[in-house]
C-alpha cells in the first residue's frame, strides 16, 4: 500500500489529509522541521533539523513508486515525479511530467523579478474551493488503490 508523505511547511492541508488517508486506510506521514513540528492524530510525523531544504531531502529519500505526496515545492514535486510518485499541491493541482516544465520555467521567471526588485503578486486567501478541489482529487486518486 502506498503511503501520503506530506511536506508539512507551509501546508495548509494537513488536517485534510490525515484525515482522508485515515478514512482510507492509507499511512500518512507529516514531514517537518524543529521550527514547524506538525502533529496529528493518526498520522506519524517525522521531525528534522532546521535547515536549506532539510526536509525535502527526507521526504526524497523516502518517497517510493506510487507514494502520494503533498507539496508546493516545485522543484521536490519533480524529483518526487522521477521516482514515479504522484505529487499534489495544496490546491488540487496534479503535478504530471506534462505540466512541471512550465511551473519550473515560471518560477524561474519569478525569481528573475525578484532579482530586478520587482515583486510579483502573492497568492490570494485561501478558499474553500481549493480545499475542496484538493479533497476531490485525493479522494479520487486514494479511490484507485
Amino acid at each position: 500500500m502506498p503511503t501520503i508523505l506530506i511536506d508539512a511547511d507551509g501546508c495548509p492541508v494537513v488536517d485534510l489529509t490525515v484525515r482522508i488517508g485515515r478514512a482510507h486506510g492509507m499511512p500518512v506521514k507529516i514531514l517537518c522541521d524543529t521550527a514547524h513540528r506538525i502533529e496529528r492524530e493518526g498520522a506519524e510525523t517525522l521531525v528534522f533539523d532546521k535547515g536549506v531544504d532539510s526536509v525535502d531531502f527526507a521526504l526524497v529519500n523516502r518517497v517510493q513508486p506510487g507514494d502520494i505526496v503533498i507539496t508546493q515545492d516545485y522543484g521536490l514535486a519533480c524529483i518526487c515525479l522521477a521516482r514515479r510518485a504522484r505529487v499534489l499541491n495544496q490546491n488540487g493541482l496534479e503535478y504530471t511530467t506534462q505540466n512541471i516544465d512550465g511551473l519550473l520555467a515560471r518560477r524561474h521567471e519569478n525569481k528573475k523579478l525578484l532579482r530586478a526588485g520587482k515583486h510579483p503578486k502573492g497568492p490570494a486567501k485561501r478558499t474553500r474551493e481549493q480545499d475542496e478541489n484538493f479533497a476531490g482529487l485525493l479522494e479520487k486518486i486514494m479511490s484507485k488503490y
